[in-house]
C-alpha cells in the first residue's frame, strides 16, 4: 500500500492536504518529511510540568499548525483540544488528551518514516 493510501486509512484527509497544495504530490510528501522533525523537535511530553507549561504550550501550538496545513485531522483535532485547554490554565485535563493521541501520532509518524 503507497504512503497517500496509508496516511488516509490513519484518518489523515489527503485529499484536502493535496488540495492545499494545488494537487502537488511531491510537496505534499515533502512537508510529511517537515512534520514529522517538527512532532521530533516539538514533542509534548504528557508528563509535563504543570506548574510551568509555556514551552508545552509552543509546541503544542507549532504541532497543530503543521498538522493542519498538511490536514492531518487526528493530529490536529487533538492538539486543537490540547491547545484550549492550557490556554484556560487547565494543563492536568491536556494530559489524557496527549496520552491518548500519542499512539495515533507515532502510528502517522511511523508510515510517513517508512515512505523515507
Amino acid at each position: 500500500m503507497a504512503l497517500l493510501e496509508e496516511l488516509n486509512d490513519l484518518g489523515v484527509n489527503v485529499e484536502e492536504g493535496l488540495k492545499r497544495l494545488n494537487k502537488n504530490e511531491k510537496l505534499y510528501i515533502r512537508l510529511l518529511g517537515s512534520f514529522t522533525k517538527t512532532i521530533t523537535e516539538r514533542y509534548v511530553d504528557p508528563n509535563f510540568d504543570s506548574s510551568d507549561y509555556e514551552e508545552v504550550k509552543e509546541n503544542a501550538h507549532a504541532i497543530k499548525g503543521t498538522a493542519g496545513n498538511l490536514s492531518i485531522t487526528p493530529i490536529y483535532e487533538a492538539y486543537s483540544e490540547i491547545m484550549d485547554l492550557l490556554r484556560a490554565g487547565k494543563p492536568e485535563e491536556a494530559k489524557p488528551l496527549l496520552e491518548k493521541i500519542l499512539p495515533v501520532q507515532n502510528k502517522i509518524v511511523e508510515c510517513i518514516e517508512k515512505y523515507k
